[in-house]
């Protein structure tokens, strides 16, 4: 049976929600700024082409430009790629280990569980955001880095959500079923437990991409992002000592950065109700 109708289905609760299709709109704006900000801005976004200080709509440069006569709109459109590169890339990492460790642990149990549980809680004890610095700073402020760094500190409550899902899918008839014929332990946990808990996977997933940005925008804004590419965090770091002169230097990428962080988030409500029914109120 093909799986087309369901996704239809998906979409169109996605599009009857209300917050999904504002978020669905905002989140495809910057999908489409991103994958075309070449074309919108075929200059570098650290060339200065203007004069510093020029406040938006007040000149040939829509949003403006910063300190050193940077186009700001140019800033923000490349910006929207490293942040949508960071949230899915970070997010992926994060859903992998997640749902490897939480899944092992929950179908096995016993030693596995307790030593998959353990490591889970050391890593949850460590105040996330200061752990995405310690990291950065030790290992050094390239793309690479902040994006394992956002992974290896986001990872655990993931992966205890997962082994909580399948510790509860473990006990039903359908799982005692396939042991019972023979199945391997494998082919039970890949294919007949994890389906069931994709749904979870795919809303949390949508939520962490969401965070993901934030972690960046906040290491970029502290001086411990790749300095070489231009970034909404950076652009808010580098227009502070500017913002009661030239506000909009800040002004601007914080928008950006909420509307997206805004999109993703109602999107991703949209999807909890979508995929879990019990979930609205």
């Amino acid at each position: 049976m093909s799986d087309r109708p369901m996704r239809f289905n998906l979409i169109g609760k996605l599009v009857r929600n209300p917050s999904g299709l504002i978020g669905l709109v905002l989140l495809a704006a910057v999908v489409f700024l991103a994958i075309f900000a070449a074309v919108l801005f075929p200059e570098d976004p650290f060339e200065m082409v203007g004069m510093p200080f020029m406040p938006p709509l007040q000149g040939e440069f829509l949003l403006g430009t910063d300190m050193l006569g940077r186009d700001i709109a140019s800033g923000i459109a490349y910006g929207a790629r490293i942040s949508l590169l960071v949230g899915v890339v970070a997010t992926f990492v994060i859903v992998l280990m997640g749902t490897i460790v939480g899944g092992l642990a929950g179908y096995y149990g016993g030693w596995i569980d307790t030593a998959a549980m353990r490591v889970t809680e050391f890593f949850q004890t460590i105040p996330t955001f200061i752990g995405a610095i310690v990291i950065v700073a030790v290992a050094g402020a390239t793309l690479p880095n902040v994006i394992g760094a956002i992974a290896i500190v986001s990872w655990a409550p993931l992966a205890r959500l997962v082994r909580a899902e399948v510790r509860s899918i473990k006990s039903r008839e359908f799982v005692e079923a396939c042991v019972a014929l023979g199945m391997s332990d494998m082919r039970i946990l890949i294919v007949q437990i994890m389906p069931n808990v994709l749904s979870i996977i795919v809303v949390a997933g949508s939520l962490m991409v969401a965070t993901a940005i934030l972690f960046e925008a906040g290491l970029s804004f502290l001086g411990l992002g790749d300095p070489n590419i231009m970034t909404w965090g950076y652009m808010i770091g580098a227009g502070r000592s500017a913002i009661r002169t030239a506000w909009w230097m800040v002004t601007i990428p914080g928008i950006a950065v909420l509307l997206t962080v805004l999109a993703i988030n109602l999107v991703g409500d949209a999807l909890n109700e979508a995929l879990n029914p019990r979930a609205k109120r």
